[in-house]
């Protein structure tokens, strides 16, 4: 028999969710115990978010979670801990001249954290705690994964339904049950999760003591990991990965890298299964996107092509094999796995160039991965979808299905594909739109290209974009409304879009 939704279920789910997350707030709490400074912020902090998770987990739920739920579970989960995000912030901030006082930057900030985009309002890095600095990087570490994949993971109340959970959030078109139980397979994400982010804590310390990074402490060394793995680019240095060491740059790199990559396929690889890594036809053309744009770019930095009419303002690269291949790789693999981070101001290079660095906005990482953006996957089957249309005009008689990986792709996924894909490039122009008018009304002159960046960025969860909103910049130009706007698509952009937009339809709602 067909029902309505059981919202009061959704609701006492999130707030289960939200009573869990005062966990979490342990960690700045502790760094606050250690400094001396903040330690009231994380204590009410952390006293609010059990109130608040407790008094919504009192609400009646049904042991049945529907799909129905399910979505609107994670959707209020995602928006729901943005929101309880913004409660530090807020507290440090009052009385003060941070720009996270204001309930509008501390919700952008929060999200931003949450969803990994890395986009920030913050001016001045040096006027916020450590324990602050560390939750907003923690918030990342958070959402790379997905909270609620790790709710799944550790809940036992949620093992039924899980599997509608982890769909609803996990980015990219499916999501591969590596073991019988869906609980198994949520543990066994997060544990290689886990797992990457103590190894680069350790290599990024290893530099330290080994004498080839001098600011790359404990501290600097968990901030980064912290937020390398999600694809969340929140440095604690306003200068980004530029305030490092060379050797430090190439060390992130990799991790990006990983992060990007499908982390079901980690898993066959530990479990004897290696040679699924490079079968596997999307990390294949991910590695060669990669690997070609960084070759452009590296081949324009190093004729001095790539760079703008302030190169001179920029360390020396031109004719530099190694600091333009370097800056090249570090710039696409940050951008393309929607990481977000800077290893120079990319400002600095000239317009083609920079389009580059848009166009690869637009690819984001594997499915199954912590990165955003459409997914190297979609690209694959609309390019194949393609080909095989204009092979039936030729052939009309002929079946030609799609395949992936010795695969046949099902035609109804093909169609959610391009639907995706339409309403992300549907959002995308409605929301530079709205930016462009939005900055005309307060007579603010910035260029299209700068709103084009700022909007893909935030809708691809990727961080930084060009001129105003550039890596060594902040969204601070932007109006209230604006960056209300960069929230929602910093949600949607994170959950698929789907998760959210189907809220909005009759049908879901219906009985």
């Amino acid at each position: 028999m067909k029902r309505r939704v059981n919202w009061w279920t959704s609701v006492s789910l999130t707030g289960t969710v939200i009573k869990y997350l005062s966990v979490a707030l342990l960690l700045p709490l502790f760094v606050a115990l250690v400094d001396g400074e903040g330690v009231m912020t994380f204590v009410a902090t952390i006293a609010i978010t059990l109130t608040v998770g407790v008094a919504l987990e009192r609400f009646e739920r049904d042991d049945e979670l529907g799909f129905r739920e399910g979505f609107l579970m994670v959707a209020l989960t995602w928006f729901g801990v943005a929101v309880i995000g913004t409660i530090p912030y807020l507290i440090a901030g009052y009385g003060t001249e941070s720009m996270l006082a204001n309930p509008v930057n501390a919700l952008f900030e929060s999200m931003s954290g949450f969803t990994t985009t890395g986009a920030t309002v913050m001016g001045d890095f040096t006027i916020h705690s450590r324990a602050i600095l560390i939750w907003r990087q923690l918030t990342q570490w958070l959402g790379g994964m997905g909270i609620v994949v790790l709710a799944v993971a550790i809940l036992p109340e949620l093992s039924v339904g899980g599997a509608q959970l982890m769909d609803a959030e996990a980015p990219g078109p499916g999501l591969e049950k590596l073991t019988p139980r869906i609980a198994e397979t949520a543990r066994a994400l997060w544990g290689a999760y886990l797992g990457f982010t103590i190894l680069q804590i350790v290599l990024l310390y290893g530099l330290h003591l080994g004498g080839m990074a001098p600011n790359m402490d404990v501290y600097n060394a968990v901030a980064h990991a912290l937020t390398t793995m999600p694809t969340g680019g929140f440095s604690p240095e306003a200068r980004s990965i530029e305030a490092f060491s060379a050797a430090v740059q190439w060390v992130i790199i990799p991790f990006m890298v990983v992060a990007g990559t499908n982390f079901a396929l980690f898993w066959h690889v530990l479990t004897g299964e290696s040679e699924q890594l490079f079968e596997d036809s999307e990390f294949r053309a991910y590695l060669g996107a990669m690997a070609v744009l960084s070759a452009v770019i590296a081949g324009l930095l190093f004729t001095g092509a790539g760079l703008g009419a302030i190169a001179g303002q920029v360390p020396p690269i031109i004719g530099e094999s190694e600091d333009a291949l370097r800056h090249a790789t570090f710039q696409v693999t940050s951008i393309m796995t929607t990481t977000g981070y800077a290893s120079m101001d990319f400002n600095t290079w000239s317009a083609p160039t920079q389009y580059l660095l848009l166009f690869a906005m637009f690819i984001g990482g594997s499915a199954g991965s912590t990165g955003g953006a459409v997914k190297v996957v979609r690209w694959l089957v609309i390019l194949k979808s393609l080909r095989r249309e204009l092979f039936t005009t030729v052939h009309p008689e002929a079946i030609s299905p799609v395949r992936l990986g010795g695969r046949t792709v099902d035609e109804r996924a093909i169609r959610g594909i391009y639907a995706f894909t339409l309403l992300y490039v549907l959002i995308f122009f409605f929301g530079v739109l709205f930016v462009l008018v939005d900055m005309t009304r307060i007579q603010d002159s910035l260029s299209v290209l700068e709103v084009m960046s700022a909007v893909a960025a935030t809708l691809g969860n990727v961080g930084p974009g060009f001129g105003a909103a550039g890596p060594m910049n902040n969204y601070l130009v932007f109006t209230q409304e604006s960056k209300l706007l960069m929230v929602f698509l910093m949600w949607v952009g994170r959950l698929e879009i789907f998760p959210v937009f189907v809220l909005l339809t009759s049908a879901y709602w219906r009985s």
